[in-house]
């Protein structure tokens, strides 16, 4: 039998399962992990999964050494603050070498094997000068990754319209499709500073309730249908999925919102 747990590696890695079998550990907390280029770190999002050994799962993943210690975390400060020293010599080689791409943010490995540039261009960039610059300056293995707009919000995290902090830097593990469509069944405005996010995309939040509208909505009229009753004939100009209700705009010029029944 192995147990194995999911861990988000660094602040802006992927998601990864770990072998944890023998560990004393808790959703939330920080591991050292081992990596095929040295240590590195995460943190645990999951809880365990008891897996049977015969298909020998555990073995295509790697394994938590341990949970982080005093030692560690003082060690992940301090390659924090020497990534920011990093971060500015990397914006000074961007600049050296005329490039369009805007620097997000730089992150060392647990063991400082491996050094992650982090950046945003409209544009295809070649980096490969840039890359032989940075490795020759910190003596480790570089990696550049060029992310979107939405991955800049979640890994510099941030508070949104609502107050709370970005989904995206809190709890979501990865980015689902959002529509103008979804905005539209919810009644809400299609003003795009209400309904975009710091990051200029769709908020994310407005796909959590969208299947529950759809639902709702499959049985209601159309926007645009008429309307026929004992009150008289009009047409709907609007549906409250929530209420049950539709604003009827009646042929004598008046408006009233009625409760449809069906």
């Amino acid at each position: 039998m192995a147990e194995l747990i999911q861990v988000k590696l660094r602040e802006a890695g992927k998601i990864f399962y770990f072998n944890v079998t023998g560990i004393d550990i808790k959703i939330g907390q920080t591991v050292i992990v081992e990596m095929e280029y040295g240590l590195d770190y995460g943190e645990m999002i999951s809880g365990k999964e008891v897996i049977d050994d015969t298909p020998k799962k555990e073995d295509s993943v790697k394994r938590v050494l341990r949970v982080a210690t005093k030692e560690d975390l003082n060690k992940l400060q301090e390659n924090k603050n020497k990534a920011k020293e990093v971060y500015d010599s990397c914006i000074k080689k961007i600049k050296e070498r005329n490039l369009n791409m805007k620097l997000v943010q730089a992150e060392y490995s647990f063991d400082r094997s491996k050094l992650i540039f982090y950046f945003t261009s409209e544009e295809r960039i070649d980096f490969r000068d840039l890359v032989k610059d940075l490795a020759y300056t910190f003596k480790s293995r570089i990696e550049l990754k060029q992310i979107g707009v939405r991955d800049e919000a979640k890994l510099l995290g941030g508070f949104g319209s609502c107050g709370r902090a970005f989904c995206c830097a809190k709890f979501l593990k990865d980015f689902e499709p959002v529509t103008i469509k979804m905005a539209k069944e919810q009644n809400l405005p299609l003003n795009p500073s209400k309904i975009s996010g710091v990051c200029g995309r769709l908020m994310c939040c407005l796909g959590y309730e969208s299947e529950t509208y759809h639902e709702l909505l499959k049985n209601m009229p159309k926007v645009g249908s008429s309307y026929k009753s004992k009150e008289g004939h009009g047409k709907i100009i609007s549906v409250n999925p929530i209420k049950r209700t539709v604003t009827v705009e009646f042929d004598e010029g008046y408006q009233k919102e009625v409760e449809f029944k069906k």
